[in-house]
């Protein structure tokens, strides 16, 4: 009797599994879709913020853009976003990006962060996931012109552009990148 009913249980757990294995792979589908679609329009808007951003998205290796990293502290603070990860103008992949803040902050705010690749090892250690900032990484905001004079360091280029919110801050922190490549 107990063979039965575990042969029952193994049936309705495959027959579940098969019916609901199409909806999940179509969700992440729909997701790796709906990042892809983001990035494309914060790519837009990082453009619009200064025409000489077009030339480094052409120019560059690669880029990851994140196009929205939520932000929020109180003396301790984090933030974390989502992006895709490009090679040569192709996605290939998503980051995941996690900072944490210690020092005198509070409120919150989000904002969009591009990080241009100037070669294919820069790019490679962010695939490779040893690629993380620390303090003394600083972001170009983006603005009209600034782009055309901005210049690599260590291989690496960063812009930001505030989307919203409101967060006071003198705190020390690094950001931490993980990297996943599309299937």
């Amino acid at each position: 009797m107990k063979k039965k009913s575990i042969i029952k249980l193994a049936m309705v757990a495959l027959t579940v599994t098969a019916l609901c294995l199409p909806v999940a792979l179509n969700a992440q589908k729909d997701s790796k879709s709906k990042m892809v679609t983001e990035s494309k329009a914060a790519k837009t808007a990082f453009i619009k913020a200064d025409e000489s951003m077009a030339n480094l998205f052409r120019d560059s290796y690669g880029y990851v853009l994140f196009p929205n990293i939520g932000k929020g502290g109180l003396i301790v603070g984090g933030a974390g976003g989502k992006g895709t990860v490009y090679e040569k103008g192709k996605a290939i992949g998503k980051g995941k990006m996690v900072q944490v803040t210690v020092g005198a902050q509070a409120g919150g705010q989000s904002y969009r962060e591009v990080i241009f690749f100037e070669n294919k090892e820069s790019l490679d250690r962010f695939k490779d996931n040893k690629f993380e900032f620390s303090a003394q990484v600083s972001a170009v905001a983006a603005k009209k012109g600034a782009a055309a004079t901005a210049k690599y360091s260590d291989g690496v280029l960063v812009f930001t552009e505030e989307r919203g919110g409101l967060m006071l801050e003198a705190s020390v922190g690094g950001q931490k990148f993980t990297y996943t490549a599309f299937k």
